[in-house]
């Protein structure tokens, strides 16, 4: 198991910036990822990056937002520019496999909210 702590959601307006990082602790992590969830909606994938900085995002983030993450530190990170109200949700970071799916994720943090203003 990984003890992830997330951290950096807020109220930003459309067309705004934030970034979200995600402090990890425990064992080593192959991959980590950021899902989010949208009041009424379900979980849905947003990012995901493996050890050796291989990423994949969700083509309605892509080109917007950029997953990084400082193993030396054991944090990940989600830089999210021109924001929209849609992007308005939970956001949580998990450590498991290199997937798309929450399934395939083991640990999860206590998720932090995100609203985009219009």
């Amino acid at each position: 198991q990984v003890h992830l702590v997330e951290s950096g959601g807020g109220l930003v307006q459309a067309g705004g910036s934030l970034r979200l990082s995600c402090a990890a602790s425990g064992r080593s992590t192959y991959a980590m990822g950021w899902f989010r969830q949208a009041p009424g909606k379900e979980r849905e994938f947003v990012a995901v990056i493996s050890w050796n900085a291989m990423t994949y995002y969700a083509d309605s983030v892509k080109g917007r937002f950029t997953i990084s993450r400082d193993n030396a530190k054991k944090t990940m990170y989600l830089q999210m520019s021109s924001l929209k109200p849609e992007d308005t949700a939970v956001y949580y970071c998990a450590a498991g496999s290199l997937s798309t799916r929450g399934a395939d994720f083991d640990s999860w943090g206590q998720g932090t909210q995100v609203t985009v203003s219009s």
